[in-house]
């Protein structure tokens, strides 16, 4: 039996074989596309390799493995894929720490042959779309979270007031009159009848003269400064315009998220999946954790899948010492994390059990966000339990989280 390591890199990957000693047979470097792998292929002709006799152990580094993955595994090798954490722990045990391809190659097919490695599967299509998707819109939020604070930041320099004339400064009928009157100076002076109109017709009638005249009163007065004020109108403007166009795709792409989950959905069932009968996860929340985990039978226990989506909390302990001040982890997917938090935000709210277990947390003398973490472990047991049984969620069911909360 041989054994192959290999050192993913973005260009041209390092690639190692021993035999069933520990002695390599092939050291080489091959370029990332098509040519490469023929000239790895050629080399394990010459020896006379088959794919019956050799497992493949790479990194997932970034993004750069899957392709190599998916081609490899097309051909019928074995393949493991380990987190760099894990070859990083076993690199300090060699006596020279050296960090070099070559010899992350050799590393990674040494742990192959000693038997460190666990076998890969490819995440199915469906799963590979969800998290495709999932995390698309993840970065797109995170941007439209951005833009909004730059806009905040605007008005706080040129109309300080303008936040106290609306309950939120990007509800429809705010973002369109920033694009239409961006500068104070035209909102003090515009006609009250005309601003009137345009608040009534983006608002479809909540808001009108009142309003118009409150707007006006606090243009006039406003504490803003008058310095570059071209500058930041016309940058007010296109960063409105920005969220607008970015919160648009994201439309376009939960459009696509449901799509893909009514796939999921079979004729005897309601849900389209189980995780979407927990309170406080929605289509797109289940999107998002289904697109992360992939198999979920790939974890042995709830407390695999708490620690790999990193809202564990990470222990400090030396000698007699033991920290008593534990933070989350934050190992893992942030997707994931992500969205485990944002459902155990809306669970404590509307999941009467979870409710009542974050109550308690704050009454011990939690904070807010210490006792939602709590709230995030336990509702990712419940989530664990059902998906593994593949049985809806059902609130009177005595849910017993292992470990401690």
């Amino acid at each position: 039996m041989f054994y192959g390591g290999i050192d993913v890199a973005k260009h041209q990957h390092e690639v190692c074989i021993l035999d069933h000693e520990g002695q390599a047979v092939l050291r080489l470097h091959v370029k990332n596309n098509q040519k490469g792998l023929e000239k790895l292929n050629k080399a394990m002709h010459t020896l006379d390799i088959k794919t019956d006799d050799i497992c493949f152990c790479l990194e997932a580094t970034g993004h750069y493995w899957l392709p190599l993955f998916s081609q490899l595994e097309q051909r019928g090798y074995q393949l493991h894929v380990i987190n760099p954490i894990q070859s990083d722990a076993l690199r300090n045990l060699y006596v020279r720490k050296t960090k070099t391809d070559t010899k992350d190659a050799l590393l990674l097919a040494d742990m192959m042959r000693l038997g460190y490695t666990k076998e890969t599967k490819l995440a199915t299509e469906t799963t590979l779309r969800l998290q495709t998707l999932s995390r698309s819109r993840f970065v797109f939020v995170r941007q439209v979270s951005s833009l909004k604070n730059q806009v905040l930041c605007i008005l706080d320099r040129i109309f300080p007031e303008y936040a106290s004339c609306f309950s939120s400064v990007f509800i429809q009928t705010s973002k369109e009159l920033l694009k239409r009157y961006s500068e104070p100076e035209e909102l003090a002076e515009v006609d009250l009848s005309e601003l009137s109109h345009f608040l009534s017709e983006h608002s479809r009638g909540r808001l009108g003269h009142e309003r118009a005249e409150q707007i006006k009163a606090l243009a006039k007065g406003t504490f803003g400064i008058r310095l570059a004020i071209d500058a930041f109108t016309l940058q007010l403007r296109l960063l409105v315009e920005q969220i607008e166009f970015i919160e648009d795709q994201i439309k376009i792409i939960e459009e696509a998220i449901n799509q893909v989950m009514e796939e999921l959905r079979t004729e005897d069932t309601e849900y389209r999946h189980v995780l979407e009968t927990v309170p406080g996860i929605g289509s797109t929340l289940a999107a998002a954790i289904i697109g992360e985990i992939g198999d979920i039978q790939r974890f042995p226990n709830a407390k695999a899948l708490v620690a790999y989506a990193g809202i564990d909390a990470s222990v400090k302990a030396s000698g007699q010492f033991e920290g008593t001040k534990n933070r989350m982890s934050k190992r893992g997917s942030p997707v994931l994390r992500h969205s485990l938090w944002l459902a155990a935000v809306s669970a404590r709210r509307f999941n009467p059990e979870l409710k009542e277990f974050y109550e308690l947390k704050r009454s011990q003398g939690k904070h807010s966000n210490v006792a939602t973490g709590a709230v995030a472990r336990r509702l990712t047991h419940i989530i664990y339990s059902i998906w593994k049984s593949d049985r809806p969620f059902k609130p009177d069911y005595q849910w017993t989280p292992q470990g401690n909360d």
